[in-house]
């Protein structure tokens, strides 16, 4: 049986950990879990900590670790740029199953069609974090503050750069692709798309237009097939 999963940001170098009171009641009052027995702790960073309660509080837990464990981060960077959407739990959705299959970095975007100009970091985070605990991985993802699409083409360098728009013109598949490890980057669009404006600036800073298919996705699906397929690449 898998022991109990936690995060906690801040990992000491030498001695005991004291959990944070969230993860302290979690463990104490929801789990009523006892001195002696183990769970495991994540910073998110790479790092892993399998650890025994030696002070149960419901507010500061004491626990001692027993075993060091870190994981290299993932040889490939997938980074999913995406629009603000005006509802929210669709945003967040898609923060979630970005999260649980290992996207790398999440920029949300501002384009001229974007309705929505502000998130909840704190928010999107917890879930997140959630998401990161539940697929048990050892890296979360960065989530970067909302940038507009202009300043985020002008300033993007990574080894592959995609746009998927619905505009007509030439499009490729990410399929077509060679298979590499190297860092990567789609831009995915609001509901009305990008503007033929945005598409040109893209085109003009060396983004290659793609196809994720043959229907026409809203936008937080669009961000899922897009990471499952450049993942996979």
């Amino acid at each position: 049986m898998q022991l109990p999963f936690f995060f906690e940001e801040n990992i000491p170098v030498l001695g005991n950990l004291f959990l944070g009171e969230e993860t302290s009641r979690h463990v104490m009052q929801v789990l009523r879990m006892h001195e002696g027995e183990q769970i495991m702790v994540t910073n998110g960073n790479g790092h892993v900590l399998k650890t025994t309660i030696i002070a149960g509080d419901k507010k500061k837990t004491e626990v001692a670790i027993v075993e060091k464990i870190h994981n290299d981060k993932p040889d490939h960077k997938v980074s999913i740029a995406i629009s603000l959407i005006k509802n929210s739990n669709r945003f967040e959705w898609f923060l979630e199953k970005a999260t649980e299959i290992g996207v790398s970095e999440i920029i949300p975007l501002l384009c001229k069609r974007t309705e929505k100009q502000q998130m909840k970091r704190s928010r999107m985070n917890t879930i997140m974090i959630s998401a990161m605990l539940q697929s048990r991985q050892s890296w979360l993802p960065v989530l970067k503050e909302p940038v507009s699409f202009s300043d985020l083409i002008k300033s993007a360098e990574y080894a592959q750069s995609y746009i998927a728009h619905c505009a007509d013109g030439e499009k490729k598949s990410i399929n077509d692709f060679e298979n590499n490890k190297s860092s990567k980057i789609i831009l995915i669009g609001p509901e009305g798309d990008f503007t033929e404006e945005e598409i040109s600036q893209a085109l003009e800073n060396n983004f290659i237009p793609v196809s994720l298919g043959e229907t026409r996705l809203r936008t937080e699906t669009a961000g899922l097939v897009a990471a499952v397929l450049l993942l996979n690449k």
